[in-house]
């Protein structure tokens, strides 16, 4: 675990812990490292569980699938963020989502009742963990609902430049990059690629936007 902990000393989760407890509290919050390959599955929708997850190397989507088959990507997580606590402390029986390892991945599992009930020890660090999880729920709610304004807007066009105009904010730049592939965006947004990648297009054209890739420029 201590090769993990320059990454474990960004993870919201932790701020306000001092470095030299570190170790201690991950071993009184009994942490699992696991390691999954590229494309596996880490949870899958139906199962319950009491753990979330850090991601210390690689990367997750949190996906949900109707139905017909049909994929929407709810997030997708990176080095140093979490994922499932709001399961995890609701104590969910069945997971509406699914979560998959999109590239190969080591994960820290943490079991929530650990984190909410104090230890044996009394450990001062316990309250300090409760106040960031509070936060890391917020931030993640506000994430949500900006998501469903993307969702929400009619066109595919609209949701286009919501989310992009989004994500030019986050950098203060016009020119950014986005974590997602075409179909990724295209599962994200909750529209047809080929209608998306047609809408990119003319917004390429009509002189609104340039783009290579995941790279992004608004005019």
């Amino acid at each position: 675990m201590k090769k993990y902990l320059e990454i474990l000393k960004t993870v919201r989760l932790f701020k306000g812990i001092e470095e030299s407890n570190l170790m201690s509290l991950l071993a009184c919050l009994s942490g699992k490292l696991q390691h999954y390959e590229k494309n596996q599955i880490v949870l899958m929708s139906g199962e319950s569980t009491n753990s979330f997850g850090i991601v210390l190397a690689g990367q997750i989507q949190i996906v949900q699938e109707d139905y017909y088959g049909n994929r929407s990507i709810l997030a997708k997580t990176g080095v140093g963020n979490l994922f499932g606590e709001s399961f995890a402390c609701a104590q969910t029986k069945d997971l509406p989502v699914s979560v998959i390892a999109t590239t190969e991945s080591k994960l820290l599992f943490i079991d929530c009742r650990r984190l909410a009930t104090p230890c044996a020890n009394s450990c001062a660090f316990h309250s300090q963990l409760i106040q960031n999880m509070l936060h890391i729920t917020a931030m993640k709610n506000i994430s949500l609902m900006q998501k469903i304004e993307f969702i929400s807007k009619r066109t595919t066009r609209e949701k286009l430049l919501a989310y992009l105009s989004s994500e030019a904010q986050k950098t203060g730049s016009s020119c950014f990059s986005i974590p997602f592939n075409r179909q990724e965006l295209a599962d994200y947004l909750s529209v047809d690629r080929s209608a998306m990648s047609a809408e990119l297009s003319k917004l390429r054209d009509d002189g609104i936007l340039k783009f290579y890739k995941n790279n992004f420029e608004l005019l």
